[in-house]
């Protein structure tokens, strides 16, 4: 059994292992066009409201659509936003130091976050993630359509200097495993109070039908 203690031990060492393949990547990031540069950091914190917008017009569909449709709507952030507090308990449990703030002479695109915004798991990858597959199960053609788009989105925090490759690799799988996992455990619950509020008429605004 890996004891706590060891996974942090091997969280800390990761920068150890992932230095190389940060400076190529930065290195090589810093030789692109101006263009492709403002491109990253576009996809960097754009990619986000793109799902942002996907599930508000998922809920407004799911209005006119049985109890498991909205049931899913509504579920689809919820389970992102607890999925987003798993990996901050992550990150405060394990403080790796941001790449941009370890290595010296690095030159990031993007301004390195703040001290103590620790980098061990990327949120961003977190949330990309589980924004997709929560998609993926409740709206499957345009979670399919997103799921490259969730890659992109961790790969551009490397690529504009903010986190190691792993970082960004734990969470891609932190928020692919745990988001499916309680859309399903939520779902006919979740359906069957979607059921009992839409009979009142003050929530048809929000629940529809």
């Amino acid at each position: 059994m890996v004891k706590p203690e060891d996974m942090v031990r091997s969280a800390k060492a990761g920068p150890e292992y992932g230095v190389g393949v940060y400076r190529d990547i930065t290195e090589w990031a810093a030789g692109t066009p101006g263009w492709v540069q403002r491109l990253g950091e576009l996809v960097t914190e754009g990619g986000i409201l793109v799902f942002v917008v996907l599930f508000l017009v998922q809920w407004w569909r799911a209005r006119t659509r049985d109890n498991r449709a909205m049931a899913h709507a509504l579920l689809a952030p919820l389970v992102v936003a607890v999925v987003y507090v798993v990996s901050e308990i992550v990150k405060v449990w394990l403080h790796e130091e941001r790449p941009c703030r370890d290595i010296p002479g690095v030159r990031p695109i993007a301004s390195c976050p703040a001290p103590g915004d620790w980098s061990f798991p990327s949120n961003h990858a977190v949330i990309a993630a589980a924004s997709a597959m929560t998609l993926l199960l409740t709206w499957r053609l345009v979670g399919l359509l997103v799921l490259p788009l969730a890659v992109l989105v961790a790969l551009s925090r490397v690529y504009v200097g903010v986190h190691y490759l792993h970082d960004v690799a734990a969470g891609l799988l932190l928020g692919a495993l745990v988001a499916p996992l309680l859309v399903g455990v939520l779902a006919a619950p979740g359906s069957w109070v979607v059921g009992r509020l839409r009979g009142q008429r003050g929530l048809v605004p929000v629940l529809g039908r």
